[in-house]
């Protein structure tokens, strides 16, 4: 039976086999001036947060803030689509574009004095989750990404609670944290602009995820974290050309003039995730020049972004990410010093990826190689020329400052120019030779469905053997899992075809693995509901562009989101 198929049978079952909640109603906001204006009520737990945050005046600046930009979005996300359709007709690749007309001998505006140490931040910190959130707020990082995208899951009540923590924090509301002048630099990163935002309609169309996060927090906490020197400071993801970045920078320009703040006073850090920004740095960092803190490389989703890109050709066959991927390799190393390059030309920061490891409680032994590696591996960032990287692991960052004392003695490597990098084309296209291993196929499986289950959880993050694992990670696996049938490639352990019919069976063993180490009933549906979304995303005939817009576009989710069936809690 079709995938399809089945999640249609297992969907009825849900609904039919546990006792429905009511489902969210969609309240008219006529009486607060604006009939145009559609938001789902308050989850019962949170009428103090939804209140707090959706003011008349707050839900009117985000209503002007998606009539004034909505437009650009979608026709933003229309050129992304064309760009990709005309690289698959042609089998054309990228290059670099033409630098003269940016002027190169330019520098972007002055840093922020908060914003000049960015050694170690903080990465996947969900505003959700206020434990995590105030532990990482009582840390001594340099910053906090505040994650309202891979590190979290967007469902009504986590963008309530979310916002809300952020607002108690920057307001001083929130107990047991220091205030936002003595911890660590809150950057938020909102979603990024393939996500909707289902909870709010503006004029009939379900508006634009990244809008509505940054119109919350721009507008209850902007001019607040302005006063102190502490922000409005953004991190932006999966940005795929300058022009991209040109609607930000409009968007900021905007809601500054709107809110009375000097202009500039935004600054935001620009994720590059995708091969295709990769070819447009000078002009990405133009475009954000008076807005710019900076630019941050993330290893994973830049790599699925070559399948998301090129996917359909043999030549960008991405392999075993476990046993052939990593920062050495020339395609990541290539664009690492290229960014490095680009953005210490014209005075901005350039940072690298994070951690992803949990230090091991209880084995001194393992936990001190553990930190040895991962300074091993960080310690080539620095001496490439990186201003910093982020890690998840709290406990990491005492142990990687000291390395960042020994190893520089200033705060940042601005003066490190790196004229000596070259980077061509092809150095950021050519990928590493190597194959598939039935061991990496098992483990993009497992990471898969278990990134599923936790969405279905709520949760937009889960710890697997050691390290956390995030939509970052979930897009790569299933990508290359994808790709690899696609492709029919070859097993290197036995010269086995990888066949919807062997990742099938494989999807039903772990699936079975899984089911067997969960805990209750519960746990034990979500797992198999989780696998057989798995399926429809690896054996879909096009390419799924993003696994979260995938998930919570689908029915599946829609209904858990909705709390229409007590399997999984909003």
């Amino acid at each position: 039976m079709a995938a399809k198929g089945r999640l249609g049978k297992l969907s009825g079952h849900l609904k039919n086999s546990y006792t429905k909640r009511e489902q969210p109603s969609i309240s008219l906001l006529s009486n607060k001036g604006d009939e145009g204006v559609e938001i789902s009520s308050s989850p019962v737990h949170l009428n103090d947060e939804y209140h707090t945050l959706l003011t008349h005046e707050a839900v009117q600046f985000v209503a002007s803030l998606v009539r004034r930009f909505d437009n650009q979005v979608s026709e933003m996300l229309n050129q992304r689509q064309l760009k990709k359709l005309h690289f698959k007709k042609t089998n054309e690749l990228p290059d670099f574009l033409d630098t003269t007309t940016t002027h190169r001998f330019w520098q972007i505006s002055p840093i922020p004095q908060r914003l000049r140490d960015r050694r170690i931040d903080l990465g996947d910190i969900t505003p959700a989750n206020t434990e995590l959130f105030k532990r990482a707020l009582n840390s001594s990082a340099c910053g906090i990404q505040t994650d309202l995208d891979d590190g979290h899951c967007p469902t009504w009540s986590n963008q309530l609670k979310g916002l809300y923590n952020i607002y108690q924090f920057v307001h001083g509301h929130m107990s047991g944290v220091p205030t936002i002048a003595n911890a660590p630099l809150m950057i938020l990163r909102p979603r990024a602009w393939n996500m909707l935002e289902h909870n709010v309609m503006i004029d009939g169309k379900v508006i634009p995820g990244p809008l509505f996060d940054f119109g919350l927090h721009i507008f209850h906490n902007g001019r607040k974290m302005l006063e102190g020197g502490d922000g409005p400071f953004l991190y932006l993801s999966k940005l795929e050309s300058h022009l991209e970045v040109r609607l930000w920078n409009d968007i900021f320009t905007w809601a500054e003039e709107q809110l009375g703040m000097p202009f500039g006073s935004i600054k935001a850090c620009i994720l590059i995730e995708s091969i295709l920004a990769s070819f447009e740095l000078e002009q990405i960092l133009f475009e954000i020049r008076d807005h710019c803190a900076g630019i941050n490389c993330g290893m994973w989703d830049y790599s699925a972004s070559f399948i998301n890109t090129f996917g359909h050709r043999k030549e960008f066959i991405l392999p075993d990410r476990k046993k052939y991927v990593s920062m050495d390799k020339q395609y990541l190393k290539s664009y690492l010093e290229l960014v490095i390059k680009t953005c210490h030309a014209h005075g901005c920061h350039a940072t690298g990826g994070m951690v992803p490891v949990i230090l091991p409680q209880n084995d001194q032994h393992k936990c001190h190689q553990i930190i040895q590696n991962v300074c091993r591996v960080k310690l080539k960032e620095i001496q490439a020329g990186a201003d910093g990287f982020l890690v998840f692991d709290l406990d990491l960052i005492p142990p990687l400052q000291q390395m960042w004392k020994q190893s520089v003695p200033s705060v940042n490597q601005l003066h490190v120019l790196r004229k000596d990098v070259n980077v061509l084309a092809k150095d950021l296209l050519t990928l590493p030779k190597g194959g598939f291993t039935l061991d990496g196929l098992c483990s993009n499986i497992s990471v898969g469905i278990l990134f599923i289950q936790a969405w279905l959880q709520g949760k937009g993050s889960f710890i697997l053997n050691g390290c956390v694992e995030d939509s970052a990670t979930a897009e790569i696996s299933r990508s290359q899992i994808w790709q690899a049938v696609r492709h029919q490639c070859v097993l290197e352990d036995d010269s086995r075809k990888v066949t919807r019919a062997l990742v099938g069976d494989l999807i039903h063993r772990i699936t079975g693995e899984l089911t067997s180490q969960s805990k209750s009933d519960v746990e034990k549906e979500q797992i198999k509901v989780s696998s057989q979304l798995l399926e429809e995303l690896v054996f879909s005939r096009e390419f799924p562009l993003f696994i979260t817009t995938y998930l919570y576009e689908n029915h599946i989710f829609i209904e858990y989101k909705k709390g229409r069936n007590n399997h999984f809690i909003v």
